[in-house]
């Protein structure tokens, strides 16, 4: 937890337990609303997992981003989660999104 704690810059455990909730809220979260967004889409897996499931992924990326910043900010965690983020997508070679 130390070298956690060091390379994300938080001061407490206190912090890096509210981070691990925020990811796992986000992450089921983000899951369970790519089902009802697919439906909306019409895509189903009938349409066979070549087609589903890529699909579901792309939905899940930008519903991802926008509730890891939300469930950051909910609990008091935004700057972290907000520096989370742009760090993130300049790994995927996205940066050029944010203006710095």
């Amino acid at each position: 937890m130390k070298k956690l704690k060091e390379r994300w810059n938080l001061t407490s455990n206190k912090q890096l337990i509210i981070v691990f909730i925020v990811f796992a809220i986000t992450g089921s979260s983000s899951a369970k609303l790519a089902g009802p967004l697919t439906d909306v889409f019409g895509v189903t897996r009938e349409m066979g997992w070549l087609i589903y499931w890529p699909f579901r992924l792309l939905i899940i990326f930008p519903i991802y981003q926008v509730l890891l910043v939300f469930f950051g900010w909910l609990f008091g965690e935004f700057k972290f989660f907000w520096w989370f983020e742009k760090k993130m997508l300049k790994s995927m070679g996205l940066g050029f999104i944010f203006k710095d």
